[in-house]
């Protein structure tokens, strides 16, 4: 689980002003197969409800692909008897809407319910590319493990299992936000004081983009254009770009309607979800089943762990067509949360049985 540096010059991104994006933010980069050449977006519409229908149908044939994980749950579950049960969960798009001000992206009670009954059945982890004390302020289960800014800001169990003398020295014995021992992983912490000066130099390069918002993440700068004219995409997009090239040890990549400055160590959401399972004590474990639900293009770095794993259930959370490494997709938050109480309903009648055995 060594460290390997990425150049900037080798990120291929392409510029925001040119791609197409849905109304919240996902890219629309599809596969060309015949069910999704003619693929539309109607602004201001249900993406699964298009007047003509085009999109609806386009849905249809990517859900053949990457079935409804609600629809496939039972076959699921009957690969998933007799092995060990992972929850990993992304937190924006995913527990909780897009929404315009990333500051108001709470969860519902009801989310909240279903993901705290889910981590009393299973150790559960949220990876999300949030600063981990606002996700934590955000979700306020105590019986969750937390992984912010892509997984280089992990609060995780102590564990006398983790072998690998390269990762050692990026961990530290801390206390959690409630009080219980914890090995702290921040494997980007020797970075913290450049991310706090190219914060600042963000902060005023931007100030000429009407709608910008820099959101300081610690370990990653997050540069949301939600609120920005289409018309300044390339604008904001120049002006980032000039900021992440004056500084070589760090990378810029993108998620939903969001460019990122991050340290260029190859550490993603895979890495991290890697890392947990090391940790909780499934590293090397044949009867573990990892779920992972996400729906950014972050998520993909942990979908493909799992596919290189051969273990478990990528699920991607998306309300139109995309390329993709998950198996199995659900529409949106909503989806998710009728999962994870099919999940723990699931879990309670395992259980139920076992003892009437």
């Amino acid at each position: 689980m060594g460290f390997q540096w990425l150049r900037l010059g080798q990120q291929k991104m392409e510029s925001i002003s040119k791609a197409r994006c849905d109304e919240n933010g996902d890219w629309l980069t599809v596969e060309k197969s015949p069910a999704t050449t003619n693929l539309q977006q109607t602004k201001g519409s249900d993406p699964t409800n298009t007047k003509d229908g085009t999109l609806d149908i386009n849905y249809i044939a990517w859900t053949i692909k990457y079935p409804s994980a609600l629809r496939a749950f039972d076959q699921m579950m009957n690969v998933a008897k007799g092995k060990r049960i992972v929850v990993f969960l992304d937190y924006d798009g995913t527990l909780s809407p897009i929404v315009a001000d990333p500051d108001q992206a709470f969860m519902t009670d009801a989310m909240r319910s279903a993901v705290g009954e889910v981590a009393r059945h299973f150790p559960t982890a949220i990876i999300s590319g949030r600063c981990r004390d606002k996700v934590h302020k955000f979700v306020q289960l105590a019986n969750v493990y937390y992984a912010g800014s892509h997984g280089m800001d992990i609060m995780a169990p102590v564990q006398p299992i983790i072998r690998n003398g390269g990762i050692n020295k990026f961990q530290t014995r801390s206390v959690d936000e409630n009080g219980r021992e914890a090995v702290l992983f921040q494997p980007a912490k020797e970075f913290l004081p450049t991310i706090q000066e190219i914060f600042r130099v963000l902060q005023e390069r931007t100030k000429v983009i009407h709608g910008a918002m820099i959101e300081n993440n610690r370990f990653c700068l997050s540069v949301h254009f939600r609120r920005v004219s289409h018309e300044d995409w390339s604008k904001l997009e120049e002006l980032v770009k000039s900021v992440a090239m004056q500084y070589p040890q760090f990378c810029l990549t993108r998620g939903r309607k969001v460019m990122e400055i991050r340290p260029s160590i190859k550490w993603d959401k895979g890495h991290a979800l890697e890392y947990l399972l090391d940790t909780l004590g499934f590293g090397n474990s044949t009867d573990v089943l990892p779920l992972y639900i996400g729906d950014d293009l972050t998520d993909e770095d942990a979908f493909q762990v799992l596919q290189r794993r051969g273990q478990g259930y990528p699920i991607i959370v998306s309300s139109i067509p995309k390329d993709t490494k998950a198996s199995y997709s659900l529409r949106d938050p909503s989806e998710v949360m009728a999962f994870l109480l099919c999940l723990a309903r699931w879990k309670r009648n395992s259980s139920s049985n076992s003892l009437q055995l």
